[in-house]
């Protein structure tokens, strides 16, 4: 049996603060380094969540355009419900609206609310009554 009492004599290696500074500037270096040649994935991701909201608002139209015989031009009446906006401290980056809206035909937009490349051009999406879904400005 080992005597408790006495004190520990093994040294155990570790990094000291400096050595985990130097390696968590470098890391912060690498990611400056590879953030612009990411963007545009980036753009190309948050521009998912447009295209599926598009694209469930189209299968609202849908079904209230087989209901009624037209198309609505309110969100109400097809039961879309848009996630609250980064600006209202929610996680969408698009607002939706209807642009137009009648018996035969419908189109409607998605218009980015935040620069996703810093480059001042916000990104638009677009369907319509035939699901062609379009990417009217580009960021």
């Amino acid at each position: 049996m080992k005597n408790s009492s006495q004190p520990l004599t093994k040294k155990i290696s570790a990094f000291n603060m400096q050595e985990l500074l130097v390696v968590l500037v470098i890391i912060g270096i690498l990611i400056l380094i590879a953030l612009p040649n990411l963007m545009p994935i980036i753009s190309k991701t948050k521009a998912l969540e447009a295209q599926n909201h598009l694209v469930h608002l189209y299968g609202l139209q849908r079904n209230h355009f087989f209901m009624y015989s037209k198309y609505s031009n309110d969100f109400n009446a097809v039961d879309f419900l848009a996630e609250r906006t980064v600006k209202n401290g929610g996680t969408a980056n698009y607002e939706y609206e209807i642009v137009q809206a009648t018996n035969n035909s419908f189109k409607a937009k998605a218009i980015a609310i935040t620069d996703f490349d810093g480059d001042g051009i916000f990104n638009v999406w677009e369907i319509d009554q035939d699901k062609n879904l379009k990417e009217i400005v580009k960021d």
